[in-house]
C-alpha cells in the first residue's frame, strides 16, 4: 500500500466526490490532511479530525490571507471545480467565467500563493478530465477549462523542478459523483444518458472516486519521484480509443 505517512497534504474540493474519497485514503495512508472548501460542515463530515479551513478558492485576497498563515505542506490535490453544461454559442459569458474560476483560475491561485508553503521535494496533483484530452458535446467552457489544468501541470513542474517539487494532473472520465448526479439532473432522459457515460470507454462503466484517490495517492507519495509533469488519463480506456 502507497504510504503517505508524516505528509502534510492539502486537500480541495475536499467536502464531496473525488476530495471526499481522496482525504479519507489518504489519512488511512498516514497522511496529516488540511481540507479546503467553501461549507464547514461538508469538510467536517468528509474527514471530523483534520483541519478545515473554509475558503472561496476563487478569490485571490481569501487564498493570499490563508498562505500567509500556512504551515509548511509536504503535497496538495487540488480538485475543486464545477460543471456547467452548454455549447460555446449556448453558454453565457458570465457562465463561462464562472467555470473558469471553479475549475482553472482557482487552481491558479492556490499554486501562486500556497507554492511558497511547498516543502523541497513536495508533489501537487491537479485533477483535469479526459474532456479536456478529447472533445464531446455540451461541455465547452468545463472542456476548456480542464484542458488549462492539464497546461498548468506542465508549467508548474518545470517551474518547481529546481526545488525537487512535482506537479502532475490526472484526468479522470466519468466517475459517479455528485457532480455527474447533477449532470444527470438536468437530462431528459437520466438513464439513458447514464447508460451512453457508461459506455464511452472499453470497460464499459463509470470509474469510482476511490480508484481516483488511488492513483492521486500513488503520484503524492515518495513512490512517485520520477513522475512529473505528466497528465495522466484514468478513464477506463476511453483517450486510449476515442
Amino acid at each position: 500500500m502507497t504510504s503517505l505517512a508524516g505528509k502534510r497534504i492539502l486537500v480541495t474540493g475536499a467536502g464531496s466526490g473525488i476530495g471526499r474519497a481522496a482525504v479519507r485514503m489518504f489519512r488511512d495512508r498516514g497522511a496529516d490532511l488540511v481540507l479546503v472548501g467553501r461549507q464547514l460542515a461538508t469538510l467536517q463530515e468528509s474527514l471530523p479530525d483534520a483541519e478545515h479551513v473554509v475558503l472561496d478558492h476563487t478569490a485571490d485576497a481569501s487564498v493570499a490571507a490563508f498562505a500567509g498563515t500556512c504551515g509548511p505542506l509536504d503535497g496538495m490535490f487540488l480538485g475543486a471545480g464545477a460543471l456547467k453544461i452548454g455549447s460555446v454559442e449556448g453558454t453565457s459569458t458570465a457562465d463561462f467565467e464562472a467555470v473558469l474560476a471553479a475549475n482553472l483560475t482557482g487552481t491558479w491561485l492556490m499554486a501562486h500563493h500556497l507554492g511558497p508553503r511547498l516543502r523541497e521535494g513536495a508533489s501537487v496533483v491537479l485533477v483535469g478530465s479526459n474532456i479536456g484530452l478529447r472533445a464531446i458535446p455540451s461541455s465547452a467552457a468545463y472542456s476548456v477549462a480542464k484542458a488549462g489544468i492539464h497546461m498548468l501541470a506542465r508549467v508548474l513542474a518545470l517551474e518547481w523542478a529546481p526545488r525537487r517539487i512535482r506537479c502532475n494532473a490526472i484526468a479522470p472520465g466519468p466517475v459517479h459523483t455528485p457532480m455527474v448526479d447533477a449532470r444527470l439532473a438536468t437530462s431528459a432522459d437520466p438513464a439513458g444518458d447514464l447508460a451512453k457515460l457508461s459506455g464511452v470507454n472499453p470497460l464499459q462503466r463509470l470509474g469510482t472516486t476511490l480508484e481516483v484517490a488511488a492513483l492521486a495517492a500513488h503520484l503524492l507519495s515518495d513512490e512517485s519521484g520520477w513522475t512529473t509533469g505528466a497528465v495522466i488519463p484514468i478513464d477506463g480506456g476511453a483517450d486510449a480509443v476515442f
